[in-house]
């Protein structure tokens, strides 16, 4: 039997079963028959299961009333079977509390839908698997050794210079000019961003230019539509995107999930308010909906119903899409149990399957702060990282002030928020927390906790940041300036992480908060490969240098107090050491002693080093892991606004 998802105990009949027990998948296909089963509150008087022939339009061809029966937790489990083969069908799910039914809903875990995810579909998922699928595996690559690739369907592909057939859809990343110029980049995580079914997309009407980040969800469970090539297709969706998960891991790519559990598109119609009104959402003390979101509404992750929601929905897309990672959308807003909970059902999985999140809400939580997982707390959650905001505004500037310069301009005073970042936020004896622009302990057991990055897609991009904060900036300085914050970013013991098209002098008119703008905005220049060769050519070479000498990822807080050290330096400038014989501790390392100096003046600067012979592999806007250079003596000048690695 073909099954949406694996078969409860509540779906082989044990009626005083609930679907928090096991997962919640909520219509189980077979030839024969499919069973339907929902979970509401005590107060519910009806449930009407409605059968359609199409995803959208048209009138019942069949109306069921659900049995009911008490769970074991006090709620109702309603249930149906309907015989026959319903494959390609579709169905609702309408409760009735009170005098009233809440309107019809797919139902809060459903696994396949028609266009615009309003009506669950009825298929047999194994149709939606590609050749080759059962043999899928993940690319065995540890948190330690990521590089991360934050990426937008849309913009990656839909500009014609990408010179890619299916643009805007997820096909777009099973192409070969797609997975060529990743591998060339070197790096190893593409993170997604969201990619489950949203609602701000009219799928029926795709021609429109209608652009969304798509941190607006509406079945969490699904792929979007408008990235498939029908969205009409239940099975479209699915097949499309498992192909694009396939063809990356056989690249050696791993993919990262960006997850929007934190709040939904609406509460009125959403699925959790058609099911189970008010009990997935947080509430202020006077009954209005609590909004640390900044959407309207946030969701109750601390509730048995939506903590056990959010484990079953990761586990579900690591099964079923062998997704290898998560990226948490205002992980703040969650509590930290909760956080702990999913880290450890995964680590039942894989242990390595990477878990982190923005460590900030986007608002007020009704929920005490010191239990919410903000970034402050991420020592108290084993396993699982947060975005460093402290290296990314030590290096460019606040996030609240566009205009504001710091590092990268050669303001002063910013040093130590980036030697904070540099050791991947564990403590260490020469980073003074005091001087930390925004954290007051390091937060951090273990530098694969850290996010390190200067730009991602809620943001300005690192072109525009650097023209908006240093007025009349030209192209000669830019390029060293964007070139110097990326090799503090992937020379850092944190894991790495880059906004696509940063590696082609990406900019977006300026514009901050793009997530509507249209195309225009958003679009990657593929010519700029061509126009600035020496941008991609020196990301993909400092890439590869962080890829083949792990002295700059050791994975472990006790090595990077024991072997990274940081040296005299004057104002702007920092300079750190990772010492030899890292190999005798484990560190598979060929180099002997490893120098970085990161110098933001407009003048070169000399640093004083032990008297030796040096290889400098990066200087200026070169880098090359085979050496570009060779020095002798015991000082060195690092030209202005650049970085200078170097080793014995």
């Amino acid at each position: 039997m073909a099954l949406l998802y694996a078969v409860t105990a509540a779906a082989q009949g044990s009626p005083a079963a609930s679907l928090l027990t096991g997962n919640l998948s909520e219509a189980t296909y077979s030839p024969v028959a499919t069973q339907f089963k929902i979970e509401t509150l005590p107060g519910a008087k009806a449930v009407k299961l409605r059968l359609y022939n199409e995803g959208m339009g048209g009138k019942p061809i069949k109306t069921v009333n659900l049995k009911h029966s008490p769970t074991a937790g006090g709620n109702l489990l309603w249930e149906g079977t309907v015989k026959g083969d319903l494959k390609g069908k579709f169905y609702t799910f309408d409760v009735k509390y009170g005098k009233a039914f809440k309107g019809e809903t797919p139902g809060v875990f459903a696994t396949a839908v028609g266009v615009n995810g309003r009506r669950g579909a009825i298929i047999d998922m194994r149709d939606t698997d590609p050749a080759g699928w059962s043999s899928d595996r993940r690319p065995a690559i540890a948190p330690k050794d990521l590089i991360l690739y934050e990426l937008h369907h849309r913009d990656f592909s839909i500009d014609a210079s990408s010179g890619l057939q299916h643009k805007g859809k997820f096909l777009a990343l099973t192409e070969p000019r797609a997975i060529a110029h990743l591998k060339r980049l070197g790096i190893n995580a593409v993170h997604i961003l969201p990619s489950f079914d949203y609602a701000s997309i009219d799928e029926t009407n795709l021609q429109v230019n209608k652009y969304n980040w798509g941190y607006d969800p509406l079945n969490y469970n699904v792929p979007e539509g408008s990235y498939s090539t029908d969205p009409y297709n239940p099975v479209a969706r699915i097949s499309e995107f498992k192909q694009m998960v396939q063809a990356l891991h056989r690249a050696g790519i791993q993919v990262i999930l960006d997850v929007v559990y934190n709040h939904t598109y609406s509460v009125a119609g959403s699925p959790f308010q058609c099911t189970m009104p008010d009990e997935y959402f947080r509430l202020n003390a006077d009954g209005t909906y609590s909004n640390g979101s900044g959407c309207g509404n946030e969701t109750a992750s601390e509730h048995e119903v939506m903590r056990r929601f959010m484990v079953e929905s990761v586990k579900y897309w690591v099964s079923e899409y062998h997704i290898d990672g998560f990226r948490f959308d205002l992980m703040g807003v969650h509590d930290i149990e909760t956080m702990n909970t999913i880290r450890t059902a995964l680590n039942a999985i894989d242990p390595d399957i990477y878990v982190y999140g923005e460590g900030w809400s986007a608002g007020t939580c009704a929920y005490p702060h010191d239990r919410l997982a903000m970034k402050a707390a991420v020592d108290r959650m084993p396993g699982i990282a947060a975005f460093s905001d402290d290296i990314r505004d030590a290096l460019r500037g606040p996030f609240s002030d566009d205009t504001k310069p710091a590092f990268l301009a050669g303001i002063k005073g910013h040093e130590q928020s980036i030697m904070f970042g540099i050791v991947g936020g564990v403590s260490h004896p020469q980073v003074n927390i005091g001087k930390v622009n925004y954290s007051d302990h390091f937060w951090c057991n273990e530098p694969t906790q850290l996010i390190s990055y200067v730009s991602c897609h809620d943001d300005m991009c690192l072109v525009d940041r650097l023209k908006a904060s240093i007025p009349g900036i030209g192209i000669d300085e830019l390029i060293r300036l964007d070139l110097l914050a990326q090799t503090a970013v992937f020379t850092s013991q944190g894991v790495p992480f880059m906004l696509s098209g940063e590696e082609m002098l990406r900019d977006k008119k300026g514009v901050h908060n793009s997530f509507e703008s249209p195309d225009s905005i958003n679009h990657l220049d593929w010519t700029n490969l061509e126009k600035y060769p020496q941008v991609m050519a020196y990301y993909s070479e400092l890439i590869n240098i962080r890829k083949q000498h792990p002295a700059f990822h050791m994975g472990s807080a006790e090595l990077v107090r024991r072997n990274l050290e940081f040296l005299p330096a004057g104002d702007c400038v920092v300079a750190f050491h990772i010492k030899s014989g890292l190999r005798a501790q484990g560190v598979n390392e060929s180099w002997g002693d490893i120098y970085v100096v990161l110098n933001a003046n407009k003048q070169a600067t000399t640093i004083t080093v032990p008297e030796g012979d040096y290889t400098v592999v990066a200087r200026n806007i070169a880098a090359c892991e085979q050496g570009l250079a060779t020095i002798s003596g015991s000082t060195v000048t690092v030209p202005a606004q650049s970085a200078l690695i170097f080793h014995n």
